[in-house]
């Protein structure tokens, strides 16, 4: 039986997905230091350039660490805590002062990118939300004196709870009282200035407050049925995308779909109290690992495809010394002894590495289910299991052609690989399409444990499956 047609809406978004594959983001991480037992930070420069990261987000301007990364080539976001806010926004001379000691001290030999003006302040029970867009414009003037300007963004990340409205996804909007007074004021800012908007985005925590409602797999972007937006018809198999969609839902209302975001935080922890949900190191490592993936591999949201994902991940260290749950001082990808907590590729590099290239012939018939094969040796393809059953391969195909952004141009109707028209064999060339892309990366090839790997390439009629992109 031959794969159902696309929706004309879901193949678009599809085609949108495969047009932007190679507009791959950037992974960075948040740099915390809320503990007694951290390396000292030029231990923790090595330990950032063993594990091929670039991008660094701190939550301060402290000199040792700044001291530390200068001629690293790591690109840095500092920031300007919120305690600081009130004072920024009342005298620029303030500011002036600030960024001279703070950042032209340390710049260019120190590869500050951008400075993050406070940190979700709306949320700050200190009331600092009112300081929050003129501290940004005085911090934005002081650079501008000290010729910064055209290198370091000013930014102030947001945390989700500035939404009056985030599911459906298409329904985002920001909350009605911080549209006109901050919202507006702010993205006038950034978009004068070329800047983005900063966004801290945690599934985890809507996982946890919602396990009965929110299924494990989506919050944690592994294979699942998907979740249809009731608004727009669009079908995400990640929460993370959902909650990120749901942002540029908002900026839309308010016609700013041109300014761009950046993910400033962003993890999974891998232990938690009785009452956390899902806290683990095996979810941690799914999270953070899909997450890494996804951004590395290219592709933007269902909402924006073209716009590539940049994410630091928080964090670097487990924190022994923060408040509250027990998860809040266990989201590093690190113990502080630099020991990983869990291993997950990091790079683009290290995610080819990981995977298994070489299977024995022995393992893999050369012929199942009515594939042809030729010997090409150092190579894999992934196949579907033509036994598994019509849903699940048809499960598999939706995946791998949307949210998986595999390029299935070449297998819909009049194409070079429709025929022969069967599920297998579309199916095939959708799952191998998605696991190319993902660089043959372990645990691509398995769409629920429909599909396998072969070691000689598969060929269904006169169609060539491809070998990477």
């Amino acid at each position: 039986m031959a794969s159902r047609p696309f929706s004309f809406l879901f193949f678009v978004l599809f085609l949108s997905l495969s047009a932007s594959s190679e507009a791959a983001g950037s992974v960075g991480i948040n740099y915390g230091r809320v503990a007694n037992d951290l390396p000292t930070p030029s231990k923790v420069v090595d330990l950032l350039k063993a594990q091929g990261i670039n991008r660094l987000k701190l939550f301060d301007t402290d000199a040792t660490v700044l001291t530390a990364l200068a001629n690293s080539d790591i690109s840095v976001v500092v920031a300007m805590p919120n305690e600081l806010l009130p004072s920024a926004a009342a005298d620029q001379s303030f500011t002036d002062a600030w960024v001279q000691a703070n950042i032209s001290h340390f710049y260019p030999a120190t590869k500050i990118e951008a400075i993050a003006v406070g940190n979700e302040a709306f949320v700050d029970p200190k009331g600092t939300t009112k300081f929050l867009v003129p501290a940004m414009k005085n911090v934005h003037a002081s650079l501008l004196k000290y010729n910064l300007d055209s290198n370091i963004k000013i930014s102030s990340p947001i945390a989700l709870s500035a939404l009056q409205s985030s599911y459906p996804t298409s329904s985002g909007a920001f909350k009605s009282e911080l549209i006109e007074p901050v919202i507006k004021p702010m993205l006038d800012f950034l978009r004068q200035t070329s800047s983005y908007l900063m966004v801290n985005a945690y599934p985890f925590l809507a996982y946890a407050a919602n396990a009965d409602k929110i299924a494990l797999d989506y919050a944690l972007s592994n294979q699942n049925p998907g979740v249809v937006d009731s608004g727009n018809g669009l079908k995400y198999y990640s929460l993370f995308e959902a909650q990120i969609d749901a942002v540029f839902a908002a900026l839309s209302v308010l016609k700013y779909d041109d300014v761009k975001v950046v993910v400033t935080e962003t993890g999974w922890p891998s232990k938690g109290d009785e009452n956390e949900t899902g806290a683990n190191e095996q979810n941690a490592a799914s999270y953070n690992g899909n997450l890494v993936k996804r951004v590395l591999t290219g592709n933007g949201t269902s909402l924006r495809p073209k716009d590539p994902l940049n994410v630091f991940l928080f964090a670097l260290f487990n924190e022994n010394q923060k408040p509250g749950p027990t998860s809040e001082r266990n989201f590093g990808l690190f113990y502080p002894n630099e020991q990983k907590v869990y291993d997950i590729p990091l790079t683009l590099s290290k995610l080819s590495k990981s995977t298994p290239e070489n299977v024995s012939k022995s393992q893999v018939p050369a012929t199942k289910g009515g594939v042809t094969t030729t010997s090409t040796r150092g190579q894999t393809w992934c196949v579907a299991n033509g036994k598994a059953g019509e849903d699940k391969l048809q499960a598999g195909i939706d995946y791998a052609c949307g949210q998986g952004g595999a390029d299935c141009r070449p297998i819909q109707p009049g194409a070079a690989c429709y025929d022969p028209n069967t599920l297998e064999a579309h199916a095939s060339y959708a799952f191998n399409s998605y696991y190319q892309k993902m660089s043959r990366g372990a645990g691509t090839c398995d769409f629920g444990g429909v599909a396998y790997v072969v070691t000689q390439a598969p060929r269904y009629g006169n169609c060539e499956f491809p070998t990477g992109y």
